[in-house]
C-alpha cells in the first residue's frame, strides 16, 4: 500500500506518516497451532505489527509484533511444499514465523522492506540491497549434473506434481518460478537474475525440457537469459520424465476453461458472503480468454478456487466511501467496490486502499 492510501479499519493518511514504511495482507502460520490465517501487517522500521481482522476492519491493538533487531530473513523459504511463497523471519530468541504473499512480486516487495528495516542501522548492507549483480558464472565446483541430482533429492530436491495450463493437466512438472526459489534457496544463485540464467543452462543442456505453451514458445528466443521463464504459470519437467495427461473430470468441479485464461491480476481483497453476509479475506485471481475472477481461501493449502464467475457481460462499480452502502452488512466502509454479472449476482468487495480499488475496478472493466 502506498503512503497517503487508507487502510481498512479507516486508518486516514495521517495515521500513516509516522514510520509506516509498507502494510498489507500476508496470511500468517500459527505458533502453538499451525493453522493459517489472514492478518494485515504493518512494517515499521523496528516491527513487524499485525492485526486481526473482523467484519473486513482491522482489530486494534495489534495481535502480536515481531522485533526486527536481530532478525534473520529467508526469502524464499520452501518449507512447506503447497506454499511456494513464503517468508521466514527468525527472531533473536530463535522465534520463527512463517509470512505467505499473494504473489511473488509481492513477496519480494515485502522481503525487500523487511530486510531494509532489519539493516537500517547498518547503510552498507541497505545499499546491497539494490544492487543487483548482471554477470554470472556457475562456480567452478559446482556442475550442472551435481544440481540435477540435488533436483531429484526425495528430502531437499523440487517435488514435481500435477500442473495445469490451458485446460490440460500435466503429471510430474513443476513452475518456472518454484525452480528459482530453489535454486536461490539451494545456495545455486545469488539472485533471481541468476537462476533464471542457470535455469536456462539446465534447458539448453537437456537436463529440463519446457511443458505447455509458454515455456515453449520462450525456447524460441536467442537470448539464453530469457529462454527459462521466472513465471508462476510456465511448466516444466525433468526431460526423462515427460508425460502428459489430462486430469479425470471427477478431480475437477470447476471447468478447466475457466482456469486457462492467462493471469493479469491478482491480490488478497475482503468479500461479503453471500449466505452468513460474513466478510473474509479471499485471494482473488483475474483471468482473460476467457475472462474470469475466481477467489482462493488463502489458510487452505490445495491451490483450488472456492468460487469464482465470468465477467462477461458483467458490471463493476466504486461505492460510496461516506457510510456503509447498501447491500453492505455491518459496519463496513471505505474501499468498497461491487461487481454484478450477467445473472445478476451481486458481490461485494473491500480493497486496502483508493488506489488498489481503481486499480482492480480498471483491470476489470477492460475485460466485461
Amino acid at each position: 500500500m502506498r503512503r497517503g492510501d487508507s487502510a481498512p479499519g479507516g486508518l486516514a493518511a495521517g495515521d500513516m506518516e509516522d514510520g509506516v514504511l509498507k502494510e498489507g495482507f500476508l496470511v500468517k502460520r500459527g505458533h502453538i497451532v499451525h493453522n493459517w490465517k489472514v492478518r494485515w501487517f504493518v512494517l515499521r522500521q523496528n516491527t513487524l505489527l499485525y492485526y486481526k481482522l473482523e467484519g473486513g476492519r482491522k482489530v486494534t491493538p495489534p495481535k502480536g509484533q515481531i522485533l526486527l533487531d536481530g532478525c534473520s530473513i529467508t526469502c524464499p523459504c520452501l518449507e512447506y511444499e503447497n506454499r511456494p511463497l513464503l517468508i521466514k523471519l527468525k527472531t533473536r530468541t530463535s522465534t520463527e514465523y512463517f509470512l505467505e504473499a499473494c504473489s511473488r512480486e509481492d513477496r519480494d516487495a515485502w522481503a525487500f522492506e523487511i530486510t531494509g528495516a532489519i539493516h537500517a542501522g547498518q547503510p552498507g548492507k541497505v545499499q546491497q540491497l539494490h544492487v543487483l549483480r548482471n554477470s554470472f558464472k556457475l562456480p567452478p565446483h559446482i556442475s550442472l549434473h551435481r544440481i540435477v541430482e540435488k533436483m531429484h533429492d526425495s528430502g531437499s530436491g523440487i517435488r514435481p506434481s500435477p500442473n495445469m495450463e490451458q485446460g490440460s493437466t500435466y503429471k510430474k512438472t513443476f513452475i518456472g518460478s518454484s525452480l528459482v526459489d530453489w535454486l536461490i534457496s539451494n545456495g545455486f544463485a545469488a539472485n533471481r537474475l541468476e537462476a533464471v540464467t542457470l535455469a536456462s543452462m539446465l534447458l539448453e543442456e537437456n537436463f529440463l525440457r519446457p511443458v505447455g505453451a509458454r515455456s515453449t514458445g520462450a525456447i524460441r528466443s536467442g537470448d539464453l537469459a530469457e529462454q527459462f521463464l521466472d513465471d508462476s504459470t510456465a511448466l516444466y519437467t525433468f526431460a526423462e520424465s515427460y508425460k502428459k495427461k489430462l486430469s479425470p473430470k471427477e478431480e475437477i468441479s470447476l471447468s478447466t476453461m475457466e482456469l486457462s485464461g492467462t493471469v493479469i491480476k491478482q491480490g488478497y481483497l475482503a468479500k461479503q458472503g453471500h449466505k452468513r453476509k460474513n466478510w473474509k479475506v479471499r485471494r482473488f485471481v483475474l483471468r482473460k480468454e476467457p475472462a474470469f475472477l475466481h477467489y482462493y481461501d488463502p489458510s487452505k493449502e490445495e491451490n483450488r478456487p472456492v468460487g469464482g464467475f465470468s465477467l462477461r457481460g458483467s458490471l463493476v462499480s466504486a461505492l460510496e466511501d461516506n457510510g456503509v452502502p447498501t447491500g453492505v452488512k455491518g459496519n463496513v466502509q471505505g474501499n468498497l467496490f461491487k461487481v454484478i454479472t450477467k445473472d445478476d449476482t451481486h458481490y461485494y468487495i473491500q480493497a486496502s486502499s483508493k488506489a488498489e480499488r481503481a486499480e482492480w475496478i480498471e483491470a476489470i472493466k477492460k475485460l466485461t
